[in-house]
């Protein structure tokens, strides 16, 4: 009886930490405002987000876009276009790698972290070295940064972040630096 108690008892909690969690994703965040990121023009004619955001305060998303993304300020291109599908020919998952340049206000930064232009500067000059040597540049980054952040399914970064990344051809750098709701990132398609 004791042990068909305490099962019940603990799935009980896993079912409420469950709903807790997905409520927490599902619902607006009440907290401070996040500068949307822009978008920059690219070789290849693909929007893709960029490392400059405006002054603007984000009043959160717009009228048709459903369900509320997981960090808002980030669910759109910065000229306010919506991110296109994924092609068929992206995959369902990848491996990546990423070189972090965090700023004061970013997910996870520290107390010590460096103003954003500071960061954006830091991000842009480590650009060229990326496309010649990405392990180099991870080592010029900020903690975060790695060759190989392992493998990735759909749906688990912001759209304009994962449209870039998808649509990236493998084993190639993205042309330009992104702002990110952790920091400026350099990202490299591993496969």
């Amino acid at each position: 009886m004791q042990r068909s108690t305490a099962a019940l008892l603990g799935l009980g909690f896993l079912a409420a930490l469950t709903g807790v969690i997905l409520v927490s994703h599902d619902s607006p965040k009440a907290g401070p405002a996040k500068a949307k990121p822009t978008v920059s023009a690219v070789p290849s004619g693909k929007p893709a987000a960029s490392a400059s955001a405006s002054a603007g305060v984000d009043a959160g998303p717009p009228d048709d876009a459903g369900v509320a993304p997981f960090t808002e300020g980030f669910e759109t291109f910065a000229d306010g276009g919506k991110v296109p599908e994924l092609p068929n020919s992206a995959p369902q998952q990848l491996s990546f790698g990423v070189v972090q340049f965090t700023y004061q206000g970013a997910q996870f930064a520290g107390s010590d972290a460096r103003a954003k232009e500071l960061s954006r500067q830091k991000a842009e000059a480590t650009l060229e070295l990326a496309k010649h040597d990405f392990s180099a540049a991870v080592g010029k980054g900020d903690r975060g940064s790695t060759s190989d952040a392992g493998r990735i399914p759909r749906g688990v970064l912001e759209p304009p972040i994962e449209y870039v990344l998808f649509t990236l051809d493998k084993r190639t750098v993205y042309p330009a630096v992104i702002d990110t709701p952790r920091g400026f990132w350099i990202v490299r398609r591993n496969d």
